[in-house]
């Protein structure tokens, strides 16, 4: 059995964590809901930006290096019918501003 809390191994009989001091099984009265992640936004971030804050916000919602954002859009630029550019554009005026 492990601790819900702390991850700790225990033996299948223990009522506590040894560790943490966390009641562990079923019935320990413990309710509480584990905590809620606020859900991530799309938007242009305009701390650090070069054009638009578009490639800042899409890199923070992908959870990726800036630079490879921007490689990956300058990339869909010089796909033929410039996919990249109307991309841009539409969010840049579709995306909400956020100052971080």
């Amino acid at each position: 059995m492990f601790c819900t809390s702390c991850g700790t191994r225990l033996d299948d009989s223990a009522r506590y964590c040894i560790s943490c001091g966390k009641p562990t099984g079923p019935g320990t009265g413990d309710t509480t809901p584990p905590p809620a992640h606020a859900p991530r936004k799309l938007r242009r971030i305009l701390s650090g930006k070069k054009v638009a804050g578009v490639c800042n916000g899409f890199a923070e919602y992908f959870d990726m290096d800036l630079t490879l954002m921007r490689l990956i859009w300058v990339g869909l630029l010089l796909i033929p019918p410039h996919i990249g550019a109307v991309a841009y554009v539409i969010s840049w005026f579709v995306l909400p501003k956020d100052e971080v």
